[in-house]
């Protein structure tokens, strides 16, 4: 508690409460953007050339303390105006009644599907950033050797190639971190499975089982029950998967670690299963239904996501804009290498990424258990549906 109180009077500092202001001062939270500070202070001044009345206090916090910081400013009276946060904290403090509603005519530039994925209860409490896709890299030159004229659409796909690619190249098709975060439970909502109920259903018994008939007949790494999509990363920089799931951001580390499979590199499309969307994240925007400038932090924070923006901050980044005008810049639709293809796919994906995976409250736990079956499945400790029907029972 004592620990809680000296948060609340640090961000009560922060936010610059009990200055007497001139003009409306809009405190302005970023998470972690530090390196991009002179694009950022580029569009403060240029809003506040334009609103002579505003001011804007703008404040990066480190992205670990994000979470504690806005929980702890969303219960004093003079919140920040606009904070920005990801949609799985967002829906949180939504659900807790502590942050305004965003009118859905004001959206009316974004991506809808982003927009879609957004809503809490059939309503808008966020203005979506920038997002990013994950795309599959993959060594052409292996999959040559392996006889594989079409790279794999789905999980289903690549399973069914992935014994001639043993059996030709001597390397595994791919290294599925899928005892890491909530991978494993992405996937299953790829296939259409979205609660913990479900999970012994025979669709997600089908998706296990896909994966223990990989790793029982050896033609996925042992260290899938272990391993992370960095340690991924680097048995394909090495040469020893053919596929690897990521963002477009790891062609660069490929290119500066690993020149010669970099050359071999080609991108398509992520990995699907039987729904056909696309995993995405996406970073937003939130309004403290406390925030002494509700409709100036808005309005700002439509300037900072306009096109114009997004576009500047595509440019410095490997992000995807949000903005619908942004998306349909040449820059989103260039194939001419392969930096621009990868980010061209990945920008084309989130036209596609409903029913998105929804967090709940406890997805932490939910994480944790079904990571700890894959491990006995894969390990054949249990049998699928014995372990699936544990799961379904305990969150019942």
């Amino acid at each position: 508690m004592k620990k809680l109180l000296l948060t609340i009077l640090s961000v009560a500092l922060l936010t610059g409460c009990s200055v007497k202001e001139q003009k409306k001062e809009i405190s302005f939270w970023t998470l972690q953007m530090g390196d991009f500070a002179p694009y950022i202070q580029e569009i403060i001044t240029k809003y506040e050339s334009d609103h002579s009345d505003i001011k804007i206090k703008w404040v990066d916090v480190p992205f670990s303390e994000g979470e504690k910081r806005t929980l702890a400013a969303v219960m004093t009276d003079c919140p920040p105006d606009l904070i920005n946060l990801n949609p799985d904290f967002s829906a949180i403090l939504a659900q807790k009644g502590t942050l305004e509603e965003i009118p859905a005519d004001k959206l009316g530039e974004f991506n809808p599907e982003v927009i879609k994925a957004l809503q809490y209860n059939g309503k808008i409490y966020s203005v979506p950033w920038y997002a990013t896709s994950a795309i599959t890299i993959y060594n052409k030159n292996l999959l040559n050797k392996a006889g594989i004229k079409n790279t794999p659409k789905t999980y289903n796909d690549l399973a069914d190639i992935s014994k001639t690619i043993k059996n030709k190249t001597g390397v595994y098709s791919f290294l599925p971190t899928i005892t890491e975060n909530d991978t494993m439970v992405k996937i299953l909502n790829k296939y259409g499975i979205s609660e913990p109920t479900e999970y012994n259903s025979a669709t997600s018994i089908g998706v296990f089982n896909l994966f223990k008939n990989l790793y029982q007949n050896n033609l996925i790494p042992p260290e899938t029950i272990t391993m992370t999509h960095r340690e991924a990363l680097e048995q394909y920089m090495a040469g020893k998967i053919v596929l690897y799931q990521g963002g477009a951001n790891f062609l660069n580390m490929i290119k500066e670690n690993a020149p010669k499979i970099y050359e071999q590199t080609d991108v398509t499309e992520q990995l699907k299963g039987t729904v056909g969307q696309n995993d995405f994240s996406v970073m937003n925007f939130v309004i403290p239904i406390r925030a002494k400038y509700k409709d100036e932090a808005l309005d700002f924070c439509l300037f900072l996501t306009n096109e114009e923006n997004q576009l500047k901050l595509a440019k410095l980044t490997n992000i995807i804009a949000t903005n619908n005008n942004a998306l349909k810049d040449k820059f989103y639709n260039d194939y001419s290498d392969l930096t621009s293809k990868a980010r061209s796919i990945s920008a084309k994906q989130i036209n596609h990424i409903t029913p998105q995976l929804k967090q709940k409250q406890n997805q932490k736990e939910i994480n944790l258990t079904v990571n700890t079956a894959v491990q006995k499945i894969l390990l054949n400790e249990e049998t699928t549906e014995k372990v699936l029907n544990k799961i379904s029972e305990l969150f019942e």
